[in-house]
Protein backbone atom coordinates (compact mmCIF):
# COMPACT_ATOMS: atom_id res chain seq x y z
CA UNK A 1 0.00 0.00 0.00
CA UNK A 2 2.75 2.76 0.70
CA UNK A 3 4.81 1.20 -1.94
CA UNK A 4 2.21 2.22 -4.45
CA UNK A 5 2.10 5.64 -3.04
CA UNK A 6 5.55 6.09 -3.16
CA UNK A 7 5.43 5.48 -6.71
CA UNK A 8 2.09 7.53 -7.74
CA UNK A 9 3.06 10.68 -6.66
CA UNK A 10 6.19 10.37 -8.99
CA UNK A 11 4.43 10.37 -11.53
CA UNK A 12 2.35 12.73 -10.70
CA UNK A 13 4.45 15.55 -10.42
CA UNK A 14 5.58 14.54 -14.01
CA UNK A 15 2.22 15.09 -15.37
CA UNK A 16 1.89 18.52 -13.60
CA UNK A 17 5.24 20.08 -14.70
CA UNK A 18 4.08 18.84 -18.34
CA UNK A 19 1.47 20.36 -18.26
CA UNK A 20 2.52 23.60 -16.71
CA UNK A 21 5.05 23.96 -19.71
CA UNK A 22 2.63 24.10 -22.45
CA UNK A 23 0.97 27.38 -23.54
CA UNK A 24 -1.12 28.36 -20.37
CA UNK A 25 -1.60 32.72 -21.99
CA UNK A 26 -5.39 33.16 -22.80
CA UNK A 27 -6.89 34.91 -25.31
CA UNK A 28 -9.01 36.53 -23.25
CA UNK A 29 -7.95 39.81 -21.31
CA UNK A 30 -10.16 41.29 -19.82
CA UNK A 31 -9.67 45.04 -18.87
CA UNK A 32 -9.24 46.78 -15.54
CA UNK A 33 -10.88 50.03 -14.88
CA UNK A 34 -8.94 52.99 -15.27
CA UNK A 35 -8.41 55.38 -12.43
CA UNK A 36 -10.21 58.26 -12.25
CA UNK A 37 -10.23 61.51 -10.52
CA UNK A 38 -12.95 62.74 -9.08
CA UNK A 39 -13.60 66.54 -11.02
CA UNK A 40 -15.77 68.96 -11.93
CA UNK A 41 -16.01 72.08 -14.13
CA UNK A 42 -13.26 73.57 -13.06
CA UNK A 43 -13.51 76.79 -15.66
CA UNK A 44 -12.14 79.63 -14.63
CA UNK A 45 -14.42 81.62 -11.89
CA UNK A 46 -15.37 85.29 -12.83
CA UNK A 47 -13.11 87.31 -10.59
CA UNK A 48 -16.14 89.01 -9.41
CA UNK A 49 -17.41 85.45 -8.46
CA UNK A 50 -13.90 84.01 -7.04
CA UNK A 51 -13.96 87.11 -4.71
CA UNK A 52 -17.50 86.34 -3.50
CA UNK A 53 -17.15 83.11 -2.91
CA UNK A 54 -13.70 83.33 -1.15
CA UNK A 55 -14.75 85.89 1.58
CA UNK A 56 -18.10 83.99 1.74
CA UNK A 57 -15.76 80.48 2.88
CA UNK A 58 -13.31 83.64 5.14
CA UNK A 59 -16.98 85.08 6.38
CA UNK A 60 -18.62 82.01 6.99
CA UNK A 61 -15.75 80.18 8.60
CA UNK A 62 -15.72 82.72 10.97
CA UNK A 63 -18.80 83.12 11.55
CA UNK A 64 -18.89 79.13 12.73
CA UNK A 65 -15.92 80.00 14.46
CA UNK A 66 -17.68 83.30 16.47
CA UNK A 67 -21.16 80.88 16.91
CA UNK A 68 -19.56 77.86 18.93
CA UNK A 69 -17.03 80.51 20.55
CA UNK A 70 -18.88 80.98 23.75
CA UNK A 71 -19.59 77.46 23.74
CA UNK A 72 -16.40 75.95 22.81
CA UNK A 73 -15.88 72.06 24.26
CA UNK A 74 -19.38 72.47 26.52
CA UNK A 75 -21.85 69.32 26.84
CA UNK A 76 -25.25 70.39 24.71
CA UNK A 77 -26.76 69.65 28.02
CA UNK A 78 -24.65 72.91 29.11
CA UNK A 79 -25.48 75.15 26.00
CA UNK A 80 -29.34 74.45 26.20
CA UNK A 81 -29.52 75.29 30.15
CA UNK A 82 -27.84 78.60 29.54
CA UNK A 83 -28.44 79.58 26.03
CA UNK A 84 -32.02 77.39 25.13
CA UNK A 85 -30.96 77.01 21.24
CA UNK A 86 -28.56 78.77 19.95
CA UNK A 87 -29.12 80.76 16.32
CA UNK A 88 -26.77 83.15 16.26
CA UNK A 89 -23.89 84.91 17.52
CA UNK A 90 -23.47 84.76 21.12
CA UNK A 91 -20.86 86.97 23.78
CA UNK A 92 -17.73 85.30 24.07
CA UNK A 93 -17.77 85.19 27.91
CA UNK A 94 -15.24 83.16 28.70
CA UNK A 95 -11.11 83.73 29.87
CA UNK A 96 -8.84 84.52 27.76
CA UNK A 97 -6.56 81.61 26.03
CA UNK A 98 -3.84 80.72 23.55
CA UNK A 99 -5.94 79.11 21.36
CA UNK A 100 -9.18 81.01 22.09
CA UNK A 101 -10.21 83.99 22.32
CA UNK A 102 -7.00 86.40 22.93
CA UNK A 103 -8.94 88.96 25.36
CA UNK A 104 -11.36 87.84 28.45
CA UNK A 105 -14.75 88.36 28.09
CA UNK A 106 -15.34 89.44 24.06
CA UNK A 107 -18.66 90.56 22.39
CA UNK A 108 -20.54 88.51 20.03
CA UNK A 109 -18.90 88.26 16.74
CA UNK A 110 -15.45 87.15 18.19
CA UNK A 111 -13.09 84.27 16.80
CA UNK A 112 -10.81 82.12 17.86
CA UNK A 113 -7.37 80.50 16.49
CA UNK A 114 -9.18 78.99 14.00
CA UNK A 115 -9.77 82.50 11.95
CA UNK A 116 -6.40 83.49 12.87
CA UNK A 117 -4.84 80.58 10.82
CA UNK A 118 -7.09 81.60 8.27
CA UNK A 119 -5.43 84.98 7.84
CA UNK A 120 -1.90 82.99 8.61
CA UNK A 121 -2.67 81.38 5.37
CA UNK A 122 -3.57 84.26 3.82
CA UNK A 123 -0.18 85.76 4.60
CA UNK A 124 1.26 82.45 3.57
CA UNK A 125 -0.58 82.22 0.17
CA UNK A 126 1.10 85.84 -0.51
CA UNK A 127 4.55 85.45 0.32
CA UNK A 128 5.23 82.37 -1.42
CA UNK A 129 2.66 82.58 -4.79
CA UNK A 130 2.98 79.68 -6.88
CA UNK A 131 5.70 78.45 -4.28
CA UNK A 132 3.34 76.46 -1.85
CA UNK A 133 5.86 73.63 -0.64
CA UNK A 134 5.87 72.15 3.17
CA UNK A 135 8.78 73.29 3.46
CA UNK A 136 8.39 76.63 2.40
CA UNK A 137 5.52 76.49 5.20
CA UNK A 138 7.47 75.08 7.55
CA UNK A 139 9.58 78.05 6.96
CA UNK A 140 6.57 80.55 7.67
CA UNK A 141 5.79 79.36 10.55
CA UNK A 142 9.47 79.19 11.69
CA UNK A 143 10.06 83.18 10.72
CA UNK A 144 6.82 84.26 12.61
CA UNK A 145 7.83 82.58 15.96
CA UNK A 146 11.52 83.71 15.91
CA UNK A 147 9.86 87.17 15.19
CA UNK A 148 8.29 87.23 18.40
CA UNK A 149 10.88 85.97 20.52
CA UNK A 150 13.24 88.57 18.93
CA UNK A 151 10.50 91.32 20.30
CA UNK A 152 10.50 90.07 23.58
CA UNK A 153 14.09 91.05 23.89
CA UNK A 154 13.61 94.64 22.52
CA UNK A 155 13.17 96.28 26.08
CA UNK A 156 10.16 96.89 26.02
CA UNK A 157 8.31 93.90 27.62
CA UNK A 158 10.89 94.74 30.52
CA UNK A 159 9.79 98.33 31.10
CA UNK A 160 6.00 96.85 30.78
CA UNK A 161 4.10 93.74 31.73
CA UNK A 162 1.25 94.50 30.00
CA UNK A 163 3.09 94.17 26.90
CA UNK A 164 4.89 90.90 27.47
CA UNK A 165 1.48 89.30 28.22
CA UNK A 166 0.49 90.44 25.31
CA UNK A 167 3.23 88.66 23.20
CA UNK A 168 3.26 85.97 25.54
CA UNK A 169 0.14 85.08 24.12
CA UNK A 170 0.80 84.74 20.33
CA UNK A 171 3.98 82.72 21.30
CA UNK A 172 2.05 80.44 23.77
CA UNK A 173 -0.70 79.98 20.99
CA UNK A 174 2.61 79.23 17.95
CA UNK A 175 5.14 77.46 19.86
CA UNK A 176 3.48 73.99 20.23
CA UNK A 177 3.66 74.56 16.05
CA UNK A 178 7.04 75.94 15.93
CA UNK A 179 8.44 73.15 18.06
CA UNK A 180 7.31 71.00 14.77
CA UNK A 181 8.36 73.21 12.04
CA UNK A 182 12.08 73.67 13.82
CA UNK A 183 12.23 69.59 13.82
CA UNK A 184 10.74 69.51 10.44
CA UNK A 185 13.72 71.29 9.29
CA UNK A 186 16.28 69.13 11.25
CA UNK A 187 14.77 66.05 9.69
CA UNK A 188 14.79 62.60 10.65
CA UNK A 189 14.53 61.23 14.25
CA UNK A 190 14.04 64.96 15.98
CA UNK A 191 11.12 65.78 13.43
CA UNK A 192 9.01 62.50 14.44
CA UNK A 193 9.88 62.48 18.24
CA UNK A 194 7.76 66.27 17.93
CA UNK A 195 5.10 65.30 15.92
CA UNK A 196 4.47 62.26 18.26
CA UNK A 197 4.37 64.80 21.27
CA UNK A 198 2.24 67.89 19.67
CA UNK A 199 -0.47 68.47 22.14
CA UNK A 200 0.16 65.33 24.08
CA UNK A 201 0.77 63.38 21.09
CA UNK A 202 -2.63 62.96 20.53
CA UNK A 203 -4.46 62.75 16.75
CA UNK A 204 -5.61 66.33 16.88
CA UNK A 205 -7.56 68.21 14.63
CA UNK A 206 -4.19 70.52 13.81
CA UNK A 207 -4.65 70.21 9.84
CA UNK A 208 -8.60 71.09 9.60
CA UNK A 209 -7.49 74.47 11.04
CA UNK A 210 -5.76 75.63 8.06
CA UNK A 211 -5.75 72.89 4.74
CA UNK A 212 -9.54 73.46 3.85
CA UNK A 213 -7.43 77.36 2.57
CA UNK A 214 -6.17 75.31 -0.15
CA UNK A 215 -9.60 74.18 -1.43
CA UNK A 216 -10.17 77.85 -2.33
CA UNK A 217 -6.89 78.46 -4.63
CA UNK A 218 -8.17 78.65 -8.28
CA UNK A 219 -7.99 76.67 -11.12
CA UNK A 220 -7.53 73.51 -8.59
CA UNK A 221 -9.15 70.17 -9.05
CA UNK A 222 -10.42 68.36 -5.98
CA UNK A 223 -7.57 65.88 -5.86
CA UNK A 224 -5.00 68.85 -6.50
CA UNK A 225 -6.13 70.45 -3.45
CA UNK A 226 -6.07 67.53 -1.79
CA UNK A 227 -2.58 66.82 -2.48
CA UNK A 228 -1.50 69.78 -1.57
CA UNK A 229 -3.32 69.77 1.74
CA UNK A 230 -1.48 66.34 2.67
CA UNK A 231 1.55 67.56 2.02
CA UNK A 232 0.86 70.11 4.12
CA UNK A 233 -0.53 69.09 6.90
CA UNK A 234 3.27 68.73 8.64
CA UNK A 235 1.44 68.42 11.88
CA UNK A 236 -1.42 65.43 11.47
CA UNK A 237 -0.97 61.45 12.53
CA UNK A 238 -2.67 58.41 10.71
CA UNK A 239 -5.58 59.07 9.08
CA UNK A 240 -5.74 63.02 10.33
CA UNK A 241 -3.56 63.54 7.20
CA UNK A 242 -6.62 61.77 4.78
CA UNK A 243 -8.81 64.13 6.72
CA UNK A 244 -6.68 67.10 6.26
CA UNK A 245 -7.09 66.63 2.62
CA UNK A 246 -10.33 65.64 2.05
CA UNK A 247 -11.76 69.20 3.80
CA UNK A 248 -9.33 70.91 1.04
CA UNK A 249 -10.71 68.80 -1.25
CA UNK A 250 -14.61 69.27 0.09
CA UNK A 251 -14.10 73.58 0.06
CA UNK A 252 -12.77 73.42 -3.93
CA UNK A 253 -15.85 71.29 -5.14
CA UNK A 254 -17.67 73.89 -3.39
CA UNK A 255 -16.35 76.57 -5.08
CA UNK A 256 -17.99 74.73 -8.24
CA UNK A 257 -20.92 72.86 -6.89
CA UNK A 258 -24.08 74.09 -5.45
CA UNK A 259 -24.85 69.80 -4.23
CA UNK A 260 -23.84 69.36 -1.36
CA UNK A 261 -23.60 65.68 -2.25
CA UNK A 262 -21.70 66.21 -4.47
CA UNK A 263 -19.45 67.90 -1.80
CA UNK A 264 -19.59 65.34 0.61
CA UNK A 265 -19.22 62.39 -2.62
CA UNK A 266 -15.57 64.18 -2.75
CA UNK A 267 -14.56 62.99 0.52
CA UNK A 268 -15.46 58.85 -0.95
CA UNK A 269 -14.05 59.48 -4.71
CA UNK A 270 -11.07 61.54 -4.23
CA UNK A 271 -7.95 58.89 -2.44
CA UNK A 272 -5.14 59.55 -4.58
CA UNK A 273 -2.71 57.85 -1.75
CA UNK A 274 -5.68 54.43 -1.86
CA UNK A 275 -6.34 54.93 1.52
CA UNK A 276 -8.90 52.38 0.81
CA UNK A 277 -6.78 49.68 -0.21
CA UNK A 278 -5.09 49.42 3.24
CA UNK A 279 -5.02 45.96 4.61
CA UNK A 280 -7.63 44.66 7.31
CA UNK A 281 -8.65 48.34 8.14
CA UNK A 282 -9.76 49.94 4.60
CA UNK A 283 -10.53 54.08 4.49
CA UNK A 284 -11.51 54.99 8.28
CA UNK A 285 -12.36 58.36 7.34
CA UNK A 286 -15.06 56.96 4.57
CA UNK A 287 -15.92 54.59 7.16
CA UNK A 288 -16.87 57.20 9.32
CA UNK A 289 -18.32 59.27 6.58
CA UNK A 290 -21.08 56.13 5.44
CA UNK A 291 -21.96 56.01 9.42
CA UNK A 292 -22.69 59.69 9.33
CA UNK A 293 -24.92 60.03 6.73
CA UNK A 294 -26.80 56.37 7.92
CA UNK A 295 -27.71 57.94 10.91
CA UNK A 296 -28.64 60.81 9.58
CA UNK A 297 -31.43 58.69 7.11
CA UNK A 298 -32.52 56.36 9.82
CA UNK A 299 -32.91 59.97 11.60
CA UNK A 300 -35.21 61.68 8.75
CA UNK A 301 -37.46 58.27 9.32
CA UNK A 302 -38.37 59.10 12.90
CA UNK A 303 -42.10 60.65 13.07
CA UNK A 304 -43.86 62.08 16.01
CA UNK A 305 -46.91 64.16 16.73
CA UNK A 306 -46.61 68.02 16.77
CA UNK A 307 -47.76 67.98 20.20
CA UNK A 308 -45.65 65.70 22.35
CA UNK A 309 -42.15 64.29 21.37
CA UNK A 310 -42.06 60.45 22.05
CA UNK A 311 -38.66 58.38 22.34
CA UNK A 312 -39.27 55.13 23.87
CA UNK A 313 -41.39 56.39 26.36
CA UNK A 314 -39.26 59.37 27.53
CA UNK A 315 -40.27 62.74 26.82
CA UNK A 316 -37.76 64.82 25.33
CA UNK A 317 -37.39 68.29 25.84
CA UNK A 318 -37.41 70.52 23.36
CA UNK A 319 -34.77 73.43 23.92
CA UNK A 320 -35.87 77.11 24.45
CA UNK A 321 -35.90 78.80 20.95
CA UNK A 322 -35.85 75.94 19.06
CA UNK A 323 -37.05 77.38 15.88
CA UNK A 324 -38.51 74.13 13.88
CA UNK A 325 -40.92 71.44 14.32
CA UNK A 326 -41.01 69.10 17.14
CA UNK A 327 -40.04 66.49 14.62
CA UNK A 328 -37.61 67.93 13.13
CA UNK A 329 -36.23 67.90 17.03
CA UNK A 330 -36.71 64.82 17.59
CA UNK A 331 -34.58 63.51 13.83
CA UNK A 332 -32.11 65.90 15.71
CA UNK A 333 -31.86 64.70 19.13
CA UNK A 334 -31.33 61.26 17.78
CA UNK A 335 -28.68 61.91 15.59
CA UNK A 336 -27.13 63.58 18.70
CA UNK A 337 -27.27 60.58 20.81
CA UNK A 338 -25.41 58.72 17.81
CA UNK A 339 -22.14 60.86 17.81
CA UNK A 340 -22.37 60.88 21.42
CA UNK A 341 -22.05 57.35 20.79
CA UNK A 342 -19.00 57.70 18.60
CA UNK A 343 -17.37 60.74 20.61
CA UNK A 344 -13.56 60.50 20.92
CA UNK A 345 -11.50 60.56 24.44
CA UNK A 346 -11.07 64.24 23.44
CA UNK A 347 -13.10 66.71 21.54
CA UNK A 348 -10.24 67.65 19.39
CA UNK A 349 -9.54 64.29 18.02
CA UNK A 350 -9.33 65.08 14.49
CA UNK A 351 -11.71 61.67 13.53
CA UNK A 352 -14.59 63.66 15.71
CA UNK A 353 -14.42 66.50 13.67
CA UNK A 354 -14.70 64.48 10.83
CA UNK A 355 -17.61 62.57 12.31
CA UNK A 356 -19.76 66.06 13.42
CA UNK A 357 -18.44 68.03 10.20
CA UNK A 358 -19.91 65.18 7.88
CA UNK A 359 -23.13 64.61 9.99
CA UNK A 360 -23.44 68.25 10.23
CA UNK A 361 -23.24 68.83 6.23
CA UNK A 362 -25.53 65.35 5.80
CA UNK A 363 -28.09 66.67 8.31
CA UNK A 364 -28.38 70.61 7.07
CA UNK A 365 -28.12 69.72 3.23
CA UNK A 366 -26.54 72.99 2.32
CA UNK A 367 -28.61 75.02 4.48
CA UNK A 368 -26.21 77.45 6.14
CA UNK A 369 -28.18 78.29 9.28
CA UNK A 370 -29.13 75.37 10.19
CA UNK A 371 -26.10 73.19 9.72
CA UNK A 372 -24.39 75.80 11.93
CA UNK A 373 -26.94 75.49 14.83
CA UNK A 374 -26.81 71.95 14.30
CA UNK A 375 -22.66 71.99 15.32
CA UNK A 376 -22.77 74.24 17.68
CA UNK A 377 -25.98 73.41 19.91
CA UNK A 378 -24.34 69.43 20.46
CA UNK A 379 -21.20 71.20 21.92
CA UNK A 380 -17.60 69.23 21.92
CA UNK A 381 -15.24 71.24 19.81
CA UNK A 382 -18.24 73.04 18.07
CA UNK A 383 -16.64 76.43 16.92
CA UNK A 384 -13.59 74.68 14.98
CA UNK A 385 -16.38 71.83 13.68
CA UNK A 386 -18.83 74.88 12.82
CA UNK A 387 -15.55 77.07 10.94
CA UNK A 388 -14.56 74.13 8.72
CA UNK A 389 -18.38 73.46 7.84
CA UNK A 390 -18.75 77.19 7.59
CA UNK A 391 -16.21 77.46 4.73
CA UNK A 392 -17.60 75.01 2.99
CA UNK A 393 -20.89 76.21 3.08
CA UNK A 394 -19.19 79.43 2.65
CA UNK A 395 -17.49 78.95 -0.76
CA UNK A 396 -20.52 77.15 -2.48
CA UNK A 397 -23.44 80.20 -1.66
CA UNK A 398 -20.92 82.91 -1.59
CA UNK A 399 -20.60 85.77 0.65
CA UNK A 400 -23.97 87.50 -1.27
CA UNK A 401 -26.09 84.59 0.33
CA UNK A 402 -24.68 84.12 3.46
CA UNK A 403 -27.60 85.56 5.95
CA UNK A 404 -26.95 89.00 6.31
CA UNK A 405 -27.12 89.60 9.66
CA UNK A 406 -24.32 86.97 10.91
CA UNK A 407 -21.98 88.06 7.54
CA UNK A 408 -22.53 92.07 8.66
CA UNK A 409 -21.54 91.81 12.47
CA UNK A 410 -18.53 89.11 11.41
CA UNK A 411 -17.41 91.75 9.12
CA UNK A 412 -17.21 94.52 11.68
CA UNK A 413 -16.36 92.65 14.86
CA UNK A 414 -13.33 91.10 13.23
CA UNK A 415 -12.32 94.45 11.66
CA UNK A 416 -12.75 96.66 14.33
CA UNK A 417 -12.24 94.65 17.54
CA UNK A 418 -9.52 91.49 16.81
CA UNK A 419 -7.86 93.34 13.60
CA UNK A 420 -8.66 90.34 10.90
CA UNK A 421 -10.34 92.59 7.95
CA UNK A 422 -11.81 89.70 6.09
CA UNK A 423 -12.96 91.76 2.96
CA UNK A 424 -9.05 92.75 2.80
CA UNK A 425 -7.99 88.98 2.91
CA UNK A 426 -10.41 88.04 0.29
CA UNK A 427 -9.18 91.42 -2.13
CA UNK A 428 -5.38 89.66 -1.48
CA UNK A 429 -6.13 86.08 -2.13
CA UNK A 430 -8.12 87.37 -5.63
CA UNK A 431 -5.20 89.88 -6.21
CA UNK A 432 -2.96 87.17 -6.18
CA UNK A 433 -4.98 84.94 -8.21
CA UNK A 434 -5.41 87.37 -11.07
CA UNK A 435 -2.72 89.08 -10.57
CA UNK A 436 -4.10 92.58 -10.53
CA UNK A 437 -2.29 95.79 -9.67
Amino acid sequence: MNQKKYFFFPGLLICMLIVSCKKTSSEINLPSPKKVVYSHDNTDLDQDIYYDKVLGALAGSAIGDAMGASTEMWHRNEIQLKYGYITGLTPAVRVQSPEGIWDNNLIAGSTTDDTRWKYFMVKYFSRFNGDLTPQNFANFIADYYSSLTKELGDGQSNNDPDILDVRMEKIDWIKEWARVVLAYQKGGAEYQKAMHRFYGGEMSCAGQLYTPMFGLLSQNTPEDAYKIAYDHSLFDLGYAKDISGLVAAMTNTAMYSQSIDSILNTAVFTDPLEYKNSRLVGRISQNILDASRRAVLVARNIEVPDSLIVDESVELKIPQDFPYSNQEWAQQNSVYSFLENEAKAIPFHSGEIWQILITALEFGQGDFEKTMQFIVNYGRDNDTVAAVAGMILGAKDGFSKLPVDLRTEILRVNKEILGIDLESLAREMTENTYHTP
